[in-house]
């Protein structure tokens, strides 16, 4: 286990010794003793906290709605900095499953969390209060990992998986970091437009257009917190100009590029999810 400091953010954080048994699943784990206000900025996964300590997490929607406990949170989520997150002795670990494996994962499709944070006993029932008191009964964190990929691994088997033509369009966006383009990716599959709009928006979670902006957006907002400067970043991530991402990166997280360069949020990246950016993490 590691220390991150990031300003008066001081987290415990561990990472699984071993790679998950299935590809586009990626954890680690969290100890804050006060996680106060952590503004929670869109991520292209599908994200799922599972808190097992005498602490709770809760999301803080700005228009007043909260959610409190295991949550799962989609594509995207938190889009205009619209979600926060705190509490106090919060203990988790915490999973990013790539869209194209939620809909086994989850047992519902992405689209089905409406763009929301949902807590997880609405769509687990028993199975997740089960997995929570487990992570709560054993003291190392590499068995609390075993413990959640097993149940990921299990539930990703006996579920559904995605339209394989919906699967390789996702792929061409995740590794072209959203340098494609989206009225391409239907020829190249042999789809219409409309179809392949139609079967990754209700399977994935977001049109394809949306997860193109998203992608690139993660890319360019990691680049910043690694001390890129805006005008580089701009130019190498696709955007037209600086002020091109200036109003993309202020409509994903309602801050300037400057101020998300110093979010924690992103910043634990370097520790939580060393290789971020790798193949399995972007299936």
């Amino acid at each position: 286990m590691r220390t991150f400091v990031h300003g008066a953010a001081v987290w415990d954080v561990a990472c699984p010794q071993r790679p998950s048994r299935v590809a586009g699943v990626t954890m680690a784990g969290f100890r804050i003793r006060d996680l106060d206000a952590l503004r929670m900025v869109p991520h292209p996964a599908v994200t799922l906290l599972v808190e097992f300590g005498s602490g709770s997490p809760v999301m803080d929607y700005a228009a007043g709605r909260q959610q409190r406990g295991s949550v799962v949170a989609g594509p995207g989520v938190g889009s205009g900095g619209a979600l926060w997150a705190r509490g106090e002795n919060v203990e988790c670990v915490q999973v990013r499953l790539s869209p194209v494996i939620a809909r086994a994962v989850l047992g519902v499709s992405p689209a089905d969390l409406d763009g929301a944070v949902v807590a997880l006993d609405d769509l687990w029932g028993r199975e997740a209060s089960q997995i929570r008191e487990r992570l709560g009964e054993v003291s190392s964190w590499q068995d609390r990992f075993a413990l959640t990929d097993a149940l990921l691994a299990r539930r990703y088997e006996a579920g559904s998986p995605v339209d394989p033509e919906v699967a390789w369009a996702w792929d061409r966006i995740i590794g072209g970091r959203g340098l494609v383009r989206v009225d391409g990716l239907a020829a190249e599959v042999g789809w219409s437009r409309k179809r392949l709009w139609s079967r990754f928006r209700s399977q994935l979670g977001l049109p394809p257009k949306r997860a193109v902006k998203l992608v690139r957006f993660d890319h360019a907002a990691h680049r910043l917190v690694a001390g890129q400067g805006a005008a580089r970043v701009a130019a190498e991530a696709g955007y037209a100009d600086q002020s091109h991402l200036h109003r993309d990166v202020m409509a994903f997280t309602g801050v300037t590029p400057a101020t998300v360069a110093g979010e924690p949020f992103l910043a634990v990246d370097d520790i939580a999810w060393p290789s971020h950016e790798t193949p399995a993490n972007r299936r």
